[in-house]
């Protein structure tokens, strides 16, 4: 919420900053990037908050409470750099997919273990929690 509170006040500071009415405004490349910044932030959280969801749930939820803090980061750093060059944003674009990849990973081996369980009765919930708990801190390599 605080993350999407300062989105949405960068975003007002530039409106305010900027001369005309309405979202139309040309030669506002100031104005344009936030607001660019802004709409690829909220979109991108719906798919963000399901996988967190579905990894803490599905899986173990201390590394996706890890991936998820990580997250908002990465994108907190995405939306700075988008206000400079844009060049700059591509760090944390890029970093923020891997962060996503490794949540939905994590959900497709809860669902693969409860699959197992079901079927075989094996249990490889131990295993899949170590795992993700010692890949979880490789998340901070850039």
């Amino acid at each position: 919420v605080l993350l999407t509170a300062f989105f949405a006040s960068k975003l007002e500071h530039e409106s305010k900053h900027c001369n005309g009415k309405g979202f139309q405004r040309p030669g506002s490349s100031a104005f344009d990037r936030v607001y660019t910044a802004n709409q690829n932030c909220g979109h991108a959280y719906p798919t963000f908050l399901a996988v967190l969801w579905c990894a803490g749930l599905l899986c173990s939820q201390a590394p996706a409470a890890f991936a998820g803090l990580m997250y908002l980061f990465v994108r907190q750093k995405y939306f700075v750099g988008y206000l400079g060059e844009r060049t700059q944003s591509t760090p944390g674009y890029l970093f923020g997919k891997r962060i996503i990849l490794f949540l939905f990973l994590m959900s497709v081996a809860g669902i693969l273990n409860y699959y197992l369980i079901f079927f075989f009765g094996s249990d490889f919930e131990m295993y899949i929690k170590t795992i993700t708990s010692a890949i979880s801190p490789l998340l901070l390599i850039p």
